[in-house]
């Protein structure tokens, strides 16, 4: 019998059976898996549960603090290996400036503290433990010099210590951390209790969809007229992930090769509209693209199917500015020298060819002042996910 592949996204259930891809729009009131059994049970009732693999994207990823010494070091060499793991980073402390911070409202899901070389020691003092104390978070991780690990172990509950990212050569170590922060990504995707009821279902380990659709980007090729560089873009309802070879960050700080995703929590089509109408309306080019598209600024407070598209639309500039050297919030792409763009998600059922292609002419034109763009690849079927999961 053949398998059967489940994604649980914000919005949207789908299922994929011998090639065939369906989708289930999700009631939000009721829990996921007696939505998904109202849906597809009669689906998940013809296999085993050896047969079922399920990945989720459902729960819209996690955020972070970062507490370092230096910029050019430990903030930089952190972030990066944050964005690296699916993280979503709400801000970073320059630990000289820290009584000059302002205290994050929401709960943290895991801090890093990170800053010197192993030889140096008195690093962080009480005016660190005096900022935690004023914060929520529910994990915190050491990755700084292993001289105040002492410190570290004596003052903070619960911290988890781990080799320190920057190495005497000032170079970074992300084996470590990164593999902290994947399974703390992970630990929460299965962890959610929604989640965990899914396991009445299946057999098989539950994973992330990012880190799913990130094991297929190797694959592409067999499927897609896909030519290196590319980079592939998942617009969803909660999140839009931007997933890329490592070859075309320009920092060159991650040190494995192969892929990394950067999952973007704030640029989400329907779970995150708020914050995606937030980021356009502050975007100094979004009213010119507005303008290009023939819309007025009035479609950023219209709730209509044509004020979705064009939402979608303003997304993939924004992803593609905030990536761009045009912004230094998030890690630098070369985006110059992509041959191709995937794109993939919730946006290949609304968007058409033509309307990416749009935005892409405003983008390259525009920013880069590039009259050739990437060639277009749209996952029409939305099939993608599907093929990391087989693998």
């Amino acid at each position: 019998m053949s398998k059967l592949l489940i994604d649980v996204g914000s919005t949207y259930f789908k299922t994929s059976q011998d090639g065939k891809i369906d989708q289930f729009f999700r009631n939000f009131d009721r829990r996921i898996e007696d939505d998904l059994k109202e849906k597809c049970g009669e689906i998940i009732g013809g296999y085993e549960k050896e047969d079922i693999h399920v990945c989720s994207s459902a729960n819209g990823g996690l955020s972070t603090l970062i507490i370092g010494i230096t910029n050019s070091f430990s903030l930089k060499f952190a972030t990066n290996i944050a964005y690296n793991s699916g993280i979503n980073i709400i801000d970073t402390i320059l630990y000289a400036n820290i009584k000059e911070y302002a205290v994050p409202t929401e709960l943290i899901d895991v801090v890093i503290v990170v800053g010197g070389i192993n030889s140096v020691s008195g690093i962080f003092d009480e005016n660190l433990l005096n900022y935690l104390n004023r914060i929520q978070y529910s994990n915190i991780v050491y990755v700084g010099s292993e001289a105040d690990v002492p410190f570290m172990t004596k003052n903070i509950e619960n911290i988890t210590i781990l080799d320190n990212i920057i190495n005497n050569k000032l170079h970074v170590e992300e084996e470590g951390l990164k593999h902290y922060l994947t399974n703390l990504y992970q630990a929460d995707i299965i962890g959610k209790e929604d989640i965990k009821e899914l396991y009445h279902i299946t057999a098989n380990q539950i994973f992330s969809t990012p880190y799913i659709v990130n094991s297929s980007l190797e694959y592409l090729h067999q499927k897609f007229d896909v030519v290196d560089p590319f980079i592939l873009i998942d617009i969803g309802g909660a999140t839009t992930d931007i997933h890329y070879s490592t070859d075309l960050v320009r920092d060159n700080i991650v040190q494995e090769s192969g892929y990394d995703r950067l999952v973007l929590k704030k640029l989400g089509v329907y779970k995150s509209r708020d914050s995606l109408v937030f980021a356009a309306k502050n975007n100094e080019f979004v009213y010119e693209l507005l303008n290009f598209l023939n819309v007025t600024e009035n479609i950023l407070e219209e709730k209509s199917e044509f004020a979705t598209k064009v939402l979608m639309q303003l997304s993939i500039f924004l992803v593609l500015y905030k990536v761009s050297s045009q912004h230094d919030g998030y890690i630098t792409l070369d985006v110059e020298r992509l041959n191709s763009i995937v794109f993939t998600g919730g946006i290949t059922k609304v968007l058409s060819f033509e309307d990416v292609e749009q935005i892409l002419h405003f983008f390259y034109k525009k920013i880069l002042g590039f009259n050739q763009i990437p060639t277009i690849i749209i996952d029409s079927n939305y099939e993608i996910w599907t093929i990391g999961i087989k693998e």
